[in-house]
């Protein structure tokens, strides 16, 4: 099942992780990420998931982000057909997380 995350709640779990075993995955175009991005994030946009979702660690707990949390939710549907087992859905993407986590981030 996939988590439906806030900013909010994916930046209370950035700031208390400690043991790196959360992979925000970012799978906007490199032009979007250009704008504005998660520093840390994993960044493979959606078309090249197929090809290389082998990068990502089975093990992790994975955000996944867009920019407004449609495509994210597609990807992290395919993830988890192909057995990913803790995987989320950052809900309003990269544009929820300047509205109500930073401000100050660039939109677009």
């Amino acid at each position: 099942m996939i988590t439906q995350l806030t900013a909010h709640e994916l930046k209370q779990r950035l700031d208390k992780n400690s043991d790196n075993k959360l992979v925000v995955l970012d799978v906007r175009e490199p032009w979007e990420r250009n704008i504005c991005a998660l520093p840390g994030a994993t960044d493979i946009p959606m078309r090249e998931i197929p090809a290389r979702a082998a990068e990502l660690p089975k093990d992790a707990e994975i955000v996944v982000l867009c920019h407004h949390g449609v495509r994210s939710q597609q990807v992290a549907a395919f993830l988890e057909r192909l057995g990913f087992a803790r995987v989320n859905n950052l809900v309003g993407g990269i544009a929820a997380w300047a509205r109500e986590v930073d401000p100050k981030m660039p939109t677009y």
